[in-house]
């Protein structure tokens, strides 16, 4: 589940090349502070995936909401220690 919100989500990245360097920026709409920029667009993209999942942990952490991505909402349920 984790695998498939990541991937689309990154299906909605918007890229760009940057004049000052010809690098390549990219970022998700909806994942406010999830960005990367690299030479190649496959580094991009690569790291842009590495910011996002890191995101998501951050979030679930802290108890924070994710976006629901094409209908995809990813959450996690407190387990009570009894049951482990």
């Amino acid at each position: 589940m984790l695998n498939q919100y990541i991937q689309t989500a990154l299906r909605q990245a918007k890229y760009e090349i940057l004049i000052d360097d010809k690098s390549f920026y990219g970022e998700i709409p909806g994942f406010q502070g999830v960005w990367a920029n690299a030479a190649t667009l496959e580094d991009c993209r690569n790291e842009l995936a590495e910011a996002l999942e890191e995101w998501i942990f951050l979030h679930l952490a802290d108890n924070m909401p994710l976006p629901v991505v094409n209908g995809l909402k990813l959450s996690v349920e407190k387990v009570s220690e009894t049951a482990l």
